[in-house]
């Protein structure tokens, strides 16, 4: 199977360079051209420019010659000038790499703080998705104006610094400039310090505190050091800057133990706060409570007086409490204080419809149904739960026309697409993928039009790169081809597979999809390999539970192996877990032992599924098994051709019955 696999890339690499114009040497086709290519990549990554430089001159006319010359580039870019990046324009105009640089450069004269090549340069700049060269530009703006910031200008700063998780040079600039010529609000610096505890990011709380209190820089250290040493040394807090770093303490102590936190508010500090402070302290403790399944999170919760003091993050935890404790009322009131891009998401538009079916009247109940009405489709989870509300099934839609030969020819001749699927075709993924979503994306503003992206998805669907085809083609808002968004390579192998271990392979195709896109060489960060990401080790206890005792770990990238591995441990978790699909897809994502702690113990209650689903702790895994069932019921529509339903799936979720054995337990 492996020697299939080479074959393909091979196909694929050779297909690619024949419609190509003929370059100078070394040709595209060549593998010796395909060899200096990646070793320059792999002398980019020790930063080995000497090597860069000796290499470049060898793959002039290679059609990745623009990698390898940015690779050159960016490791001399200390050392850069305007004529180096003007240079580098002349050759490669409007490529991927050519802004790259100059993304990469921009952020360095902004550190720099070169405003006038930096101007010059961001007038020419065409992705625009980089935040911290935006509050460069905007800053720019400031320094340049005799007048205080515009509203707009200062509006904008605001949300990309507290949108900024990580510590940045250049939003920080812009902010502290602003605050300097009071056009932003000590309490929204203060906001940032406590956005930034929240999420652990210790380094831009501190330089928020900076900006507004830089006297107190000492108390934030300690605070951040201890917190609970630092509450002990404090009796009151009666100036605003106390009750600041009174407040980033409890939401630090939070983080860490919210009882403990919870504790320390009742007892001292909750009458010393603002009303404000105290919500954002108690909505943080509920927050932490219900991420570790405590039982006091909804108490904590109702603690908060005024839900429009929290952020959507607490709040968006607060409305999945109230689902957990069947609070429909306080869950209607909640999604209503989110801000618009949170409230206006699928999610809360349906859990909204479904509170107002609980505990309203007739105009309640009618709102819900236009609420339902606005979402329901195939193209997501609870799009289709909207749409099983409307009293209809899930179906595939027609597909849209597919593309002419003219736009198969347009998407064809783009030079980045044709870039990006030569760079994986010869194991550069990360590059052609970078390249492809600028072409398809961000080169041209708003990105590809609608029936060019059926056409980049349909070159990709040829090329069998699944992973371009599917995100591709997804970004379409009004097309829904489901031949190129659930496509089903290997599907002999894949239902053989499933039907003969009694397994649904729809299932197995939602799972795939999510799991690696039908990349038979992908590997995640924790050493998941192949198409259904099976660990080394889950791997060999599950190649002896069925039956494959000459197993070896090199072989769990070959297409059949890793359907056999994986199909027969998604069976075993299946059916340990009572035949419950979101629990073994919960299993299969994060490992067994967790979903195992989030059905709950002895008295806890049974759940509908798409409940405790949406109130899993870790936001890959409940988007995980979110994605999963959706997909295996598009997938189970286009395999049967009959109409299907996600609710009949998901069924309910709860505790094991008191004394029953947990089969799972085995399970690694």
């Amino acid at each position: 199977m492996q020697l299939r696999v080479i074959l393909t890339s091979i196909a694929l690499a050779a297909g690619l360079a024949a419609s190509l114009p003929a370059p100078a040497q070394p040709a595209p086709g060549d593998g010796r051209g395909d060899e200096l290519i990646l070793e320059m990549q792999q002398a980019f990554k020790r930063n080995d420019g000497p090597r860069l430089a000796a290499l470049l001159p060898q793959v002039r006319g290679h059609v990745l010659e623009p990698w390898a010359a940015y690779w050159e580039a960016r490791s001399r870019l200390e050392e850069f000038t305007g004529a180096d990046m003007q240079a580098f324009s002349a050759r490669y105009p409007g490529t991927y790499q050519e802004d790259r640089l100059r993304n990469d450069w921009l952020l360095l004269l902004g550190q720099r703080r070169d405003w006038g090549q930096f101007a010059e340069q961001h007038a020419l700049y065409r992705m625009g998705d980089d935040r911290q060269v935006r509050c460069y530009a905007l800053l720019i703006e400031q320094l340049q104006s005799e007048q205080p910031a515009a509203a707009p200008v200062a509006d904008e700063v605001r949300r990309l610094w507290l949108a900024q998780r990580d510590a940045d040079d250049g939003c920080t600039q812009a902010a502290d400039r602003l605050y300097a010529t009071r056009r932003l609000p000590a309490a929204d610096v203060w906001r940032k310090a406590r956005l930034s505890i929240e999420h652990n990011r210790s380094r831009a709380a501190r330089d928020a505190v900076q900006i507004v209190a830089p006297e107190a820089m000492d108390q934030a250290a300690q605070l951040l050091d201890s917190p609970v040493r630092y509450l002990m040394g404090r009796a009151i807090a009666v100036s605003k800057q106390r009750r600041e770093l009174v407040t980033l303490a409890l939401i630090k102590q939070a983080t860490a133990d919210p009882e403990q936190a919870a504790a320390a508010l009742d007892a001292k500090w909750s009458v010393q706060l603002t009303a404000e402070e105290r919500n954002w302290v108690w909505g943080v403790i509920g927050e932490q409570a219900a991420l570790r399944r405590l039982p006091g999170a909804w108490d904590y919760f109702r603690k908060v007086q005024r839900d429009t003091d929290l952020h959507d993050d607490l709040l968006v935890w607060k409305a999945r409490t109230a689902l957990r404790e069947g609070q429909w009322k306080a869950l209607a009131t909640t999604i209503q204080a989110m801000g618009d891009e949170t409230r206006l998401d699928p999610t809360w538009i349906y859990w909204r419809a479904r509170a107002l079916q609980k505990i309203g009247g007739e105009a309640d109940r009618a709102e819900a149904l236009q609420l339902y009405a606005g979402i329901a489709g195939v193209r997501g989870f609870y799009e289709q739960l909207a749409l099983e509300e409307l009293g209809r099934a899930v179906e595939i839609p027609p597909p849209p026309p597919a593309p002419t030969a003219e736009e198969k020819a347009l998407a064809r001749d783009n030079p980045s697409l044709r870039r990006a699927l030569y760079a994986i075709s010869i194991g550069l993924r990360g590059e052609g993928v970078r390249e492809w979503n600028y072409a398809t994306n961000l080169h041209d503003k708003g990105g590809l039009a609608e029936r060019d992206l059926l056409a980049a998805a349909d070159l990709a669907c040829q090329a069998q790169v699944w992973d371009r085809c599917i995100n591709t083609s997804e970004r379409t808002r009004q097309a829904f081809d489901h031949r190129q968004r659930f496509p089903m390579p290997f599907r002999d192998a894949v239902v053989a597979r499933s039907r003969a271990i009694a397994l649904d392979p729809a299932f197995v195709y939602g799972l795939i999809r999510q799991e690696s896109r039908f990349i038979m060489d992908a590997r995640s960060g924790v050493g998941a390999s192949g198409l259904m990401q099976v660990m080394p080790a889950t791997a060999r206890w599950t190649a002896r539970k069925i039956g494959l005792p000459d197993f070896r770990p090199a072989q769990i990238n070959d297409r059949d192996v890793n359907i056999a591995i994986g199909t027969g441990y998604l069976k075993l978790v299946v059916d340990d877990f009572e035949g419950s699909l979101p629990l073994a897809a919960a299993a299969y994502n994060a490992g067994p032992g967790r979903p195992r702690v989030w059905r709950g113990q002895a008295g806890a209650p049974t759940l509908e599924a798409a409940i405790w689903a949406e109130n899993i702790p870790f936001t890959e895994t409940r988007d995980y098994v979110k994605k999963v069932l959706a997909n295996a019921t598009v997938y189970a529509a286009i395999l049967s051709g009959q109409p299907q339903s996600l609710k009949a799936r998901l069924g309910t979720v709860g505790p094991l019955a008191p004394g029953a054995s947990d089969p799972s337990a085995e399970l690694p």
